[in-house]
């Protein structure tokens, strides 16, 4: 296994395959980047020498993955969330956000976008937007 930026890749995969390992780089991404280091398709990770794991290791730290781009990720939610938008409400309720149905399937969304509502929880003077709910006045 080969540790590279806090993350354990295993020896035996082919590096496109072992860079999707890391949050944020996608299959597409990880063709890119071997492309970028002109790495052969099938080159596995154990094939590599020192100075292309140097390489890799220094485009992947100019990359925001890992733990940097669930923090901007987790930000942008949260800023949705207090400036009021709709998807920032719905990510409050725990709701699909890209227009799916609700009728039925929701089951996924709520598991998803759910746990924000325990990250971010509301005290009891707020609404579930995270803003302050203006008294109701009866007007009769």
């Amino acid at each position: 296994m080969l540790h590279l930026l806090g993350v354990n890749l295993p020896d035996q995969k082919v590096v496109s395959v072992a860079l999707t390992y890391f949050y944020g780089i996608g299959p597409q991404t990880a063709r890119k980047i071997c492309s970028q280091l002109s790495f052969h398709q099938e080159c596995k990770l154990s094939e590599l020498t020192e100075s292309q794991l140097n390489q890799l290791s220094g485009v992947l730290s100019e990359m925001s993955i890992e733990n940097d781009l669930r923090r901007k990720v987790s930000a942008n939610v949260k800023h949705l969330r207090e400036i009021g938008t709709y998807v920032g409400k719905r990510h409050a309720m725990g709701l699909p956000v890209h227009g799916q149905r609700t009728r039925n399937n929701t089951k996924t969304a709520k598991k998803l976008n759910g746990h924000l509502l325990r990250k971010y929880s509301t005290c009891s003077k707020t609404t579930a937007f995270g803003i302050f709910q203006a008294p109701v006045s009866k007007h009769y």
